[in-house]
């Protein structure tokens, strides 16, 4: 579910970017912004559900 919830975060955050853009917003404006924060928070969490185990213990 962790997984799935990060998935749909940077999804919408990417949707934000593109609808920003597409309606001829900057590169400050707060659909941006928000855009890249939510990509971002939904990429490191899936990141860190699935991320490299390098420190497995025995």
């Amino acid at each position: 579910m962790t997984i799935a919830l990060g998935a749909a975060l940077a999804v919408l955050g990417v949707a934000m970017i593109a609808a920003t853009i597409a309606r001829g917003g900057g590169a400050m404006t707060v659909g941006i912004l928000v855009g890249v924060a939510f990509t971002f928070i939904g990429c490191a969490r899936v990141y860190l559900a699935v991320g490299p185990r390098s420190q497995r213990r025995s």
